[in-house]
C-alpha cells in the first residue's frame, strides 16, 4: 500500500531536527566553562571536545550525500535519531574527558546526517520557488535555534542551575522531530546514483580546489569565535551567551533579505565585503570591553552572515557540475576546519593566559588579556580570505571581459 507523502510534517520535522543542531551547538558553548571547572579540563582539552562535534558533523554529511540516492532519507535520519538520542545521554552522565570525546563525536554524526537527508529531501518534496523558499526558511533555523538555545543557556547558567540540566534541553527538539517523521512516507530521491562520479570528476576543477581553502577559512572565521565565546569574552564587561544571540539573531535576519543584495552586488564581492567586514569585527572585540562589545558584534555579524551560504551558492553557480555532492564536500571541509581548530584555539587561551599571568596580570583582568590576545590571532582568519576574495573578484571580472 502505498502512503502519500505529507511534505509540510516531513519539513517541520526537519526544522525540529535542525533545532537540535543549534541547541548542541549554542548550549555547549554555554557550558564550556562549567564543564572546565567541574571536571578539571584544560582550554586544549575542551578543544577536543569541541572538535568531535565538527569531525561528526562532516563525517557523516559527506557519507550521507554519497550514499543518499541509494539509502534514501529516512534510514538517515534514524541514523540520526539514534545518533543524537545517545549522544545527549552520554553528555549528560559524563564522568570524564573520554566519555565527553564520544558524546560530542555522536552528537555531530546526529547533526551531519540531518543536513545529508534534509536538504535534498525538502528540495525532493517541493519544487520551483516553493522549493527555494523552503529551503531558506529550514536554514533559518540553525542561527534562530542557536539564538533560542544561547538564551536558554544564559538564564539557566544565571539560576545557578547545572550543565546537565542545560543538555536535558538538547532533548526536546529531538524527542519532536522523532514524533513528527515517525511512520511517515519519505519521497524518493530525484537524483540518479549513476551522477556520482561525474561530480567528483568536476571537483578536480583548480577553482573548486581553491574554493574548497577558502571554505576552511570561512567556517572557523565562523564558528571559532561562536563556539568559544564563553571563555574567550568571560570577563570582558558584556554578557557572552547575549553575544552570541545577538550575531546569529542578525545572521537569521540578515540570511532571509539576503537577495535583494545579492542582486545588486555578485557573489564574489558580498564575500569580498564579508571578509572585510569579519576583520573588522573580530579586531573590535578584540581592543573593546563593555557594552560596546555589542556593537563590534553587530560588524562581525555582518561578516560571517553571508559566508557560509554565498561560498554554496559560487560553486552551484559557477561549478554546476560537481552537483548536490560537490555542495555536501564543501561544507563537510568547513565542519572538519573548524574540528581541526577547535583544540588550536583552547591552545591559545591556555598559552594567552599564561603570557597575561607571566606580565604580572592575574584574575579577571589576566582572562581579559587572553581572551583579547585569542581574538587578535583569529584575525588571521578573515586577513587571508580577504587577500583571496579580492583576486577571485578582479581575476573574475578580467577573465569575464576576455
Amino acid at each position: 500500500m502505498n502512503q502519500t507523502v505529507n511534505a509540510n510534517r516531513l519539513f517541520l520535522a526537519s526544522c525540529f531536527a535542525l533545532i537540535t543542531t543549534a541547541f548542541s551547538f549554542s548550549i555547549r558553548a554555554g557550558i564550556l566553562s562549567q564543564l572546565g571547572t567541574e571536571l578539571s579540563l584544560t582550554n586544549e582539552q575542551l578543544g577536543q571536545i569541541s572538535s568531535m562535534w565538527f569531525l561528526g558533523f562532516p563525517i557523516s554529511m559527506i557519507l550521507g550525500g554519497v550514499f543518499y540516492t541509494s539509502i534514501g532519507p529516512k534510514l538517515i535520519m534514524q541514523i540520526a535519531l539514534v545518533a543524537h538520542a545517545v549522544g545527549i545521554l552520554l553528555t549528560i552522565f559524563a564522568v570524564d574527558y573520554n566519555t565527553l570525546l564520544i558524546s560530542t563525536l555522536l552528537i555531530g554524526i546526529g547533526n551531519g546526517c540531518t543536513e545529508a537527508a534534509c536538504n535534498p529531501m525538502i528540495a525532493d518534496a517541493y519544487t520551483g520557488n516553493e522549493m527555494s523558499s523552503k529551503l531558506n526558511r529550514f536554514h533559518m533555523w540553525f542561527p534562530g535555534g542557536i539564538v533560542v538555545g544561547s538564551l536558554i543557556s544564559k538564564f539557566m547558567t544565571d539560576a545557578a542551575m547545572s550543565w546537565q540540566s542545560q543538555v536535558w534541553v538538547i532533548i526536546i527538539p529531538t524527542v519532536i522531530y522523532a514524533v513528527l517523521f515517525f511512520g511517515q512516507a519519505f519521497p524518493k530521491p530525484k537524483a540518479d546514483a549513476s551522477s556520482t562520479m561525474d561530480s567528483f570528476k568536476a571537483m578536480l576543477n583548480p577553482l573548486y580546489l581553491f574554493m574548497a581553502a577558502c571554505m576552511a577559512l570561512t567556517a572557523i572565521s565562523e564558528f571559532g569565535p561562536q563556539q568559544w565565546v564563553g571563555p574567550i569574552l568571560a570577563k570582558a564587561g558584556a554578557s557572552p551567551m547575549l553575544i552570541l544571540a545577538l550575531v546569529t539573531g542578525l545572521m537569521a535576519v540578515g540570511r532571509y533579505f539576503a537577495g535583494s543584495i545579492i542582486a545588486k552586488i555578485n557573489t564574489v564581492g558580498v564575500l569580498l565585503a564579508s571578509a572585510l567586514f569579519a576583520l573588522a569585527g573580530l579586531y573590535m572585540m578584540s581592543t573593546m570591553s563593555g557594552t560596546t562589545l555589542y556593537f563590534a558584534a553587530f560588524i562581525y555579524a555582518l561578516g560571517i552572515c553571508y559566508f557560509w551560504p554565498n561560498m554554496l551558492g559560487y560553486v552551484a553557480e559557477a561549478m554546476p557540475k560537481t552537483g548536490a555532492l560537490g555542495l555536501s564536500i564543501m561544507g563537510g571541509i568547513g565542519m572538519f576546519s573548524s574540528s581541526m581548530f577547535q583544540p588550536i584555539i583552547g591552545g591559545w587561551i591556555d598559552k594567552n593566559k599564561a603570557v597575561a599571568v607571566g606580565s604580572g596580570l592575574s584574575g579577571d583582568v589576566a582572562d581579559l588579556a587572553a581572551g583579547q590576545a585569542t581574538l587578535s590571532n583569529m584575525l588571521l582568519f578573515p586577513g587571508i580570505l580577504i587577500v583571496a576574495f579580492a583576486g577571485l573578484y578582479f581575476f573574475g571580472k578580467k577573465a569575464n571581459h576576455a
